[in-house]
Parts: C-alpha cells; sequence; structure tokens
C-alpha cells in the first residue's frame, strides 16, 4: 500500500499503480497524456478537449461540475484527480466512497509544479513529470517580462460580468506578464458596470473560456471603458496549469510586445 498526500493534505492510500484513472479537470487529463499514460485514462470530461484524439477515444463523465457519479461508479476506477476549485465538494465527497481521489489546490506556478510532480509519483510517471517541470521553470526563467504599471481587469464571464481577482492562478500569470489586477477583491467576484468603471483598468482582457467571448463583446466593453485596450485571450494559457504551461511564456510574450508596440 503506497500513501500520498494531496494539495489538501489529504491522505490517498493506493494499494498498487493506479491502472484505471479518471481526470474530471482539462489541464489535469492534459497532463496524464503527456505523461504517456494511455489505456491507464479510461473517463474524462465533455471539457477534457486536449489531445484532440485522446478526447475523441474516452468515455466522457459529464462536465466538471455536474459529474455524472453513477457512470463513474460503473467505470471501476481506481483513482480520481480532482481540483478543489474546479469541481463540486459535494460531487467530489460522492467520488470519495467510489475510490481514492486526488484533489489539487492551485494558486500560483509553483502550486502547479508540485501538482505536476505529485501526480508523476502518483502514476509511476516521476521522471517524465520532474522532466516536463524543468522544461517549464526553464521557460518561465526566460520570460522575464519587466514589471509595467498597467492595470488589468480578466474577464471569465457574461451576464453577470465577473473577473479573475486575487489569489487566483490567473492573476498569478498576469503577474509573470508584469501586470497588475486592477480587481481588488478575491477569487472571482461578481462585478457591475459602475465598479468596473471606477476601476479604470488599462487593459481588459476578455478570456476564451469559460464564457466564449467573441470580437463582438470587445465593442461593448470599448464603449464602457474607451480609454481602455481590450482584447481577446486565450483562456487555457492562463488558467490550465499541467503540461499547457510549456506553452504560456511564449504566449504571454507575444501579447506584450503587441500591446507595448501599439
Amino acid at each position: 500500500m503506497a500513501v500520498f498526500h494531496d494539495q489538501l493534505n489529504r491522505v490517498v492510500s493506493l494499494p498498487a499503480v493506479p491502472k484505471r484513472i479518471i481526470s474530471i479537470v482539462p489541464s489535469q487529463t492534459e497532463l496524464l497524456f503527456h505523461l504517456g499514460l494511455d489505456a491507464e485514462v479510461i473517463g474524462i470530461t465533455k471539457f477534457c478537449i486536449h489531445p484532440e484524439d485522446k478526447f475523441k477515444a474516452r468515455t466522457k463523465v459529464g462536465g466538471t461540475k455536474q459529474l455524472n457519479i453513477d457512470q463513474i461508479r460503473a467505470l471501476q476506477p481506481d483513482l480520481i484527480i480532482a481540483n478543489k476549485e474546479e469541481n463540486e465538494r459535494g460531487q467530489v465527497e460522492e467520488l470519495i466512497n467510489i475510490c481514492p481521489v486526488w484533489i489539487s489546490d492551485i494558486h500560483d506556478l509553483d502550486s502547479a509544479l508540485e501538482m505536476i510532480r505529485a501526480v508523476g509519483l502518483l502514476v509511476n510517471r516521476e521522471t517524465e513529470a520532474n522532466a516536463l517541470c524543468n522544461d517549464i521553470v526553464s521557460r518561465f526563467n526566460n520570460l522575464a517580462l519587466p514589471v509595467t504599471n498597467l492595470k488589468v481587469a480578466y474577464f471569465i464571464w457574461r451576464k453577470p460580468y465577473m473577473v479573475a481577482g486575487s489569489d487566483t492562478f490567473i492573476d498569478s500569470m498576469q503577474q509573470k506578464c508584469g501586470l497588475t489586477n486592477a480587481i481588488n477583491q478575491d477569487r472571482y467576484p461578481e462585478i457591475t458596470s459602475q465598479e468596473i468603471i471606477a476601476t479604470d483598468p488599462d487593459l481588459i482582457f476578455l478570456s476564451s473560456e469559460p464564457y466564449p467571448f467573441k470580437q463582438k463583446h470587445i465593442d461593448e466593453f470599448k464603449l464602457m471603458l474607451p480609454n481602455a485596450k481590450v482584447i481577446l485571450v486565450d483562456g487555457e494559457m492562463f488558467s490550465w496549469y499541467g503540461s499547457r504551461l510549456l506553452y504560456a511564456p511564449d504566449y504571454f510574450r507575444t501579447i506584450m510586445q503587441a500591446l507595448t508596440l501599439n
């Protein structure tokens, strides 16, 4: 019996290396495939879209917050990998009665790297996980963007407007871009048009997920904040904390170069 601790410091005991894994977090699903698991991943959510060929070939067990518990039970997993923020607590507690559940809790790059290493240990891919972490760290070290005076409001939802506040992974990625969060609230607060105007951000980032902001929404925000630069950003680069972190530094560099040139 191997004993592990997840990022909530819960004890997770596994009698053997897991062979039937269900991942209910998209970025962690992509991570498992990156680490070389294939047949072991038997169930994923409908949002676990990367890599595309793996997505098409796997059983979908619902959404991250609307899981099909009966279907998960029927798949007879020996490990479920979840996340404190992305999954509903009540549903995760139900899953704990089915099999061991390892839960991540991620706020910044350091905790994301800790998750990657821990998952590598769980699934017997320690060497691959360490190599991935070293690559990610190297790429972020080479990013080294200067801190600007620019304040950004990062929108994740519309009707009601919701933004990424402090103590979020998105906020930590904005800091890697050299930006300051215009929203001085924790987590993901709802915000009114009047409050948005009062924050007076220099930049508005409209995320591609979970709300699918489009070009038409740029006009909406430009009317509200005519002095701010409004751009659509790839939400996966700001909020996926698995192997997709390999690509985030180059993406951030491209965004910031475009903003500072304009």
